[in-house]
């Protein structure tokens, strides 16, 4: 049988320990941190009040880019500081928060990188870059610990100082698989980019297929484009009983994909995507309950939007922290954005109950302990050596579970509860019997 964990536990955070309410894996804005002050990538590295109690920590990701902007996440990280900070900090540490614009190039990402250190980040937290190899080693030589990157890049599931929270796309990919295999399908057709990155994710599909004998078909397609009609009608084939579609594009490329699936009016196949791919927000714009996406298989890292695990998120993002922008909830960089601050919370309050300094040097140390970090919003993760990956690539994915979900009455719900573990099929082992 698939190993699962039936419930998502957490300890509560800091603003729902005076209540001690039940709520499983409550997460709440009051657990977070303090200050921020925003900066470009050419920016100054701190604000001048800072004292020396204070704690700095950087988040970054690509704005005024196109497809590639995730503004949320810089603004969730301001948020989260403003709240924090109003509550008294963490700790009694204000925290700065300095935001980066890495404007999706390797120069950018390495100017962002740079900034921290010239910050004395004591980490860099929740950031989006498909560069790791060029910020990696400017944070590697300073010692400053990557915490939660969203996982786009190799260097961040093979650096000693990176810290991923979600097993990026070989995770959600191995999943979608098995969740296929799980719903009945006879045969799987992938639409994936015709790119290296997306090369790598035949083989983790593959491995998720194989015990069912189940045949795969490899649609590559272009990652921008205003017309997949083509890429659709081959993934669709014979639209015969048992034939499913997964596709792993971005957002925006997805919507056009679903435009071109739904003029072909498909009567027999399923479709499914995966997190990144598909969200609440591309649910809603294609149509909801009556959309493409009406009984779609998807699979995440993490609950869905709507679970109650995400109250603390929702808080932070309906306060007037925000400054009035918008931040997308369901968007999964957003959520691993508050995973990755939570993790730095959990850490933070540990080694100042510890009496020890909440710096880079320190951080590195607790996480490196394998001591277990809880927040609630995925299993325990721990990045001690004898939990590592079996993998010369990919040490660094530990967290390697899943969660299934379907669109149901318009909205992504949990197909069944609980985690799924995907180890397996990411180190090309057999299923658990």
């Amino acid at each position: 049988m698939t190993s699962r964990r039936e419930s998502f536990q957490a300890r509560p955070t800091i603003a729902r320990r005076r209540r001690r309410r039940p709520i499983a894996a409550a997460v709440t804005a009051a657990a977070l941190l303090p200050t921020l002050f925003s900066a470009s990538a050419c920016g100054g590295p701190a604000d001048a009040s800072t004292h020396a109690d204070d704690l700095t920590v950087m988040t970054w990701a690509p704005s005024g880019t196109g497809s590639a902007d995730r503004p949320g996440m810089t603004a969730l990280a301001d948020s989260i500081g403003q709240d924090v900070n109003l509550k008294g900090g963490l700790n009694g540490h204000k925290l700065h928060v300095i935001t980066c614009n890495e404007h999706n190039t390797a120069d950018g990402a390495r100017a962002c990188a740079q900034q921290a250190v010239d910050a004395k980040a004591a980490a860099v937290i929740g950031s989006y870059s498909q560069w790791g190899d060029a910020f990696m080693p400017v944070l590697e030589r300073a010692g400053i610990p990557l915490i939660g990157g969203y996982g786009l890049s190799q260097p961040e599931f093979s650096s000693p100082l990176s810290y991923p929270v979600d097993g990026g796309m070989p995770a959600l990919i191995a999943g979608s698989g098995r969740q296929l295999v799980e719903a009945g399908c006879k045969s799987v057709a992938l639409i994936r980019p015709d790119t290296p990155a997306g090369d790598s994710l035949l083989g983790y599909l593959g491995n998720a297929l194989k015990p069912a004998g189940m045949k795969l078909l490899d649609v590559k397609a272009p990652e921008q484009s205003s017309d997949y009609s083509q890429v659709a009608r081959k993934a669709i084939g014979r639209d015969e009983p048992g034939n499913c579609v997964t596709s792993a594009m971005a957002p925006e490329p997805t919507g056009n994909l679903l435009d071109a699936y739904r003029r072909l009016t498909p009567k027999n196949t399923r479709i499914a995507s995966v997190i990144g791919s598909v969200q609440q927000s591309v649910v809603d714009s294609t149509g909801g309950d009556s959309g493409p996406l009406a009984g779609a298989f998807v699979t995440s890292w993490y609950p869905p939007e709507s679970a109650k695990t995400w109250d603390g998120l929702r808080a932070v993002v309906r306060s007037d922290t925000t400054g009035g922008r918008t931040i997308d909830v369901s968007d999964p960089g957003v959520q691993t954005t508050w995973v990755a601050y939570e993790v730095f919370r959990v850490v933070s309050e540990k080694l100042s109950a510890a009496g020890k300094p909440v710096d880079s040097k320190a951080i590195t140390a607790l996480l490196d302990s394998g001591e277990g970090i809880d927040v609630g919003l995925t299993p325990p993760l721990n990045w001690g050596t004898t939990n590592m990956l079996p993998s010369t690539e990919s040490p660094r994915l530990v967290n390697t579970w899943v969660t299934y979900q379907v669109v149901k009455n318009g909205r992504m719900t949990l197909q069944q509860p609980g985690f799924v573990d995907v180890r397996w099929v990411l180190t090309g082992g057999r299923p658990p019997a």
